[in-house]
């Protein structure tokens, strides 16, 4: 009797195991590709550490890499599922017949700021100068710009002033340095930036509402398969959720944020205040994108960046963002 006792708590918890093991085995395995250095690693690394993926029904995998074509070729061949980019970018694909959705993640934006000494009061001040440029000419942030100084001021930055376009932290470095009239940089370094003794002249968030456009409109976000949408709905909510409660996290529990401090690397606790204000002020809303006010705002990259920034898109394709409330 007592063998056959143990034969059944034996094969009771043996079927416990198989039924563990198949249970995880179900759960989906989501790759997210995005760049080593990104601060989005600060939400995804709270969502791994406080297990808010598999509280939502899922498992992150996330995939450092170097640039941001890297992870595009990656999603592109399908070794991953989720990469990090703005919707302009996803307007392009979806024109080009490639079916691709954002879920939104961050509204953050950088500014224009200016060296130590600057007397500069308006953008119309910075003529005649040379204008730091963190990314390309097609930027986002300084196309936003050059419109707002076309708009409100009546003459074109690119045709008046000078542009250095460089890596954000060659572009920090010249403007301390008193290389340049004005910096625009991304909005993490714009917060070093800040701490370092340089000025802001404007943001692109002001600057976009002056023009009439909505500067709540997350410019960044996770970027997902069409056919994940359609047939996954429970997963791509799950991701948001996720994305979710770790921004709630953040913007509540200054011990999350102890945590992260290795990965956010500040230079002083003042930087480090500074980083953590920028990050909780991109936090986008709860509500969907107006499709209305993108269209604008789609225009008007078309307008400044040509087929260069959008390709053959003239207007904002129909499907870019993900409703959840669908």
């Amino acid at each position: 009797m007592l063998g056959c006792g143990l034969r059944r708590v034996c094969l009771l918890a043996a079927a416990q195991v198989l039924a563990t093991v198949a249970a995880f085995a179900q759960t989906p395995v989501v790759r997210f590709s995005v760049l080593e250095s990104g601060t989005v690693n600060w939400e995804l690394d709270t969502i791994k550490h406080y297990g808010l993926d598999t509280a939502n029904g899922f498992e992150m995998e996330v995939q450092g890499v170097a640039g941001g074509s890297a992870a595009q070729v990656a999603f592109q061949g399908g070794t991953a599922d989720v990469i990090v980019s703005d919707w302009i970018w996803v307007a392009r694909q979806r024109a080009a017949g490639r079916d691709y959705v954002f879920l939104p993640y961050s509204k953050a934006v950088g500014g224009l700021l200016l060296p130590p000494g600057s007397g500069a009061d308006s953008i119309a001040d910075l003529r005649g100068g040379k204008i730091g440029i963190a990314g390309g000419p097609l930027d986002k942030s300084w196309l936003i710009l050059r419109a707002y100084a076309t708009q409100q001021h009546g003459f074109d930055l690119a045709e008046s002033t000078e542009q250095v376009y460089g890596a954000p932290p060659l572009i920090f470095k010249a403007a301390l340095d008193g290389d340049l009239a004005g910096a625009l940089n991304y909005w993490h370094f714009m917060a070093r930036m800040k701490t370092a003794g340089m000025r802001e002249l404007i943001s692109v968030n002001e600057a976009a509402q002056a023009m009439g456009l909505d500067p709540d409109i997350p410019l960044l976000g996770y970027v997902l398969k069409g056919d994940m949408v359609r047939d996954r709905p429970e997963l791509v909510a799950a991701i948001a959720a996720a994305s979710r409660a770790a921004k709630d996290l953040l913007a509540s529990d200054a011990a999350a944020w102890d945590r992260l401090r290795p990965l956010v690397r500040p230079g002083t606790d003042d930087e480090f205040d500074a980083l953590k204000e920028g990050f909780l002020a991109g936090i986008p809303p709860e509500r969907p994108v107006s499709e209305d006010a993108a269209g604008r705002f789609f225009e008007l990259m078309a307008q400044l960046g040509g087929k260069d920034l959008v390709g053959d898109a003239t207007s904002l394709p129909a499907g870019v963002f993900v409703d959840l409330q669908d």
